[in-house]
């Protein structure tokens, strides 16, 4: 893995990650790289079964990522993720870790319960927070 200095190196050449091109402050098009059609169609059948399997990183990960952008863009980054995790694997010569299904809810859960609250809110409840 010494041919590419980072992950996201590894990833641009992949083809996994959208391009910028910008002119005179228009987006023109963001469409993914050309790329190996091996390597990009396997990571993302790939990506597929990762976001079908339960309490999962990969599949909290998709399922986050796809309110906002849609399905077929979450898959990419599920890809995209899936292929930063080989490279560290190889580089590093550790075993792969999932972190779980509740990895972004522990990460921060003030974020999470002022999302809550404001959903809550929403519906039409008033709640107060007090730790347990």
């Amino acid at each position: 893995m010494t041919r590419f200095p980072t992950a996201g190196h590894l990833i641009s050449w992949a083809g996994l990650c959208p391009r910028l091109d910008e002119s005179a402050g228009k987006r023109r098009s963001t469409r993914t790289r050309p790329s190996n059609p091996w390597l990009k169609t396997t990571l993302v059948q790939g990506a597929w079964a990762a976001a079908r399997k339960k309490d999962g990183y990969l599949r909290a990960q998709f399922l986050r990522l796809k309110i906002r952008r849609g399905p077929k863009k979450a898959i990419l980054a599920v890809a995209a993720s899936m292929l930063t995790a080989a490279y560290y694997m190889l580089r590093d010569g550790v075993d792969y870790r999932d972190l779980g299904a509740d990895h972004f809810d522990r990460r921060d859960k003030a974020k999470l319960a002022k999302r809550l609250v404001a959903r809550l809110h929403d519906l039409g409840f008033n709640v107060e927070l007090r730790a347990a």
